[in-house]
């Protein structure tokens, strides 16, 4: 039995804390992912993980082999990099991480030219509103909108994403258009979670900073789910402008305070920093910026 494959197995589950879970990773049977640690235990004639029916975790020997199993891996796929880089075609596996409404509609909409023009590339896609930790996860890649709190990783910002303020018509013919941050105050507002300050709201005009600070009737960290509720005429809200875009385009939803502005959000490539960055993987970040660096203007 292969040596690299069972150090692969192994981490698999110690990432997932699960042989299934593992098992779904790789691309294998839990039957088999289990034989390959069972198999990498004898070998070492160790025990590395604790097991019991409902839970996987790591021993401390486990914990020590891991920390040294992750450069060796990291290592192997260099080398096989190197030869597909001298072959000319971009091929491999990359597993990234994204907001769930993002990726799911324009993130995927950037990644199908790419994924068409290398059909090498095998993509590895998870989709999540929880902040993943990037390293520990085994990931190559996490695109990220908004503040950035990973300081260990490495940025490249893809590009600028506007805040943009919007009501339905329905909404604003009922209880009228706002002309100031101020009168905001007297509206229901819907609140995104994911804001740094969320119960904050920051309008800028001639020079002038105006902060409001607010008291959502509703709150939710899902971007997509505000955007319906105020299609839905529910109140106004302060989103990322990719979820409201075809709406405010269709005339579903119209601009709220529009002659003043707001905050702009980055969208984010991130990377480990000690992991080599592939010549696929560099591909795609830059595919990924030439895609989104002019597509978001208001």
């Amino acid at each position: 039995m292969d040596k690299i494959e069972t150090m692969r197995a192994f981490v698999a589950v110690a990432q997932d804390q699960s042989f299934t879970g593992a098992g779904r990773r790789l691309g294998l049977s839990t039957k088999l992912v289990s034989k390959y640690v069972q198999h990498l235990e004898a070998q070492l004639r160790t025990q590395l993980f604790n097991r019991t029916t409902r839970s996987v975790s790591l021993t401390d020997v486990g914990a020590a082999y891991l920390e040294r199993c992750r450069p060796i891996l990291d290592q192997m796929d260099e080398l096989d990099d190197l030869v597909r880089e001298r072959q000319g075609a971009l091929a491999g596996p990359i597993r990234l991480t994204a907001p769930t409404g993002f990726g799911s509609t324009k993130l995927t909409e950037a990644l199908i030219p790419f994924l068409q023009a290398h059909p090498g590339v095998e993509l590895d896609m998870k989709l999540t509103d929880t902040r993943v930790a990037v390293v520990e996860e085994g990931l190559d890649l996490a695109i990220r909108i908004g503040a950035l709190r990973d300081s260990s990783l490495i940025s490249r910002k893809l590009a600028d994403m506007p805040l943009v303020l919007t009501a339905s018509p329905d909404y604003l013919n009922r209880h009228g258009r706002p002309r100031s941050p101020e009168t905001l105050a007297t509206h229901t507002c819907l609140v995104n979670s994911n804001q740094q300050e969320p119960n904050t709201w920051r309008f800028y005009r001639n020079g002038k900073d105006h902060i409001l600070r607010l008291h959502g009737a509703v709150t939710s960290n899902s971007p997509g789910a505000l955007a319906q509720m105020t299609i839905g005429g529910l109140g106004i809200a302060m989103s990322p402008l990719y979820p409201v875009e075809a709406a405010l385009s269709e005339g579903r939803l119209e601009r709220v305070l529009p002659d003043y502005s707001t905050d702009t959000y980055g969208v984010h490539a991130l990377y480990p920093p000690n992991r080599h960055l592939t010549r696929r993987l560099r591909a795609l970040i830059d595919h990924l910026a030439a895609e989104f660096s002019a597509r978001w203007t208001i």
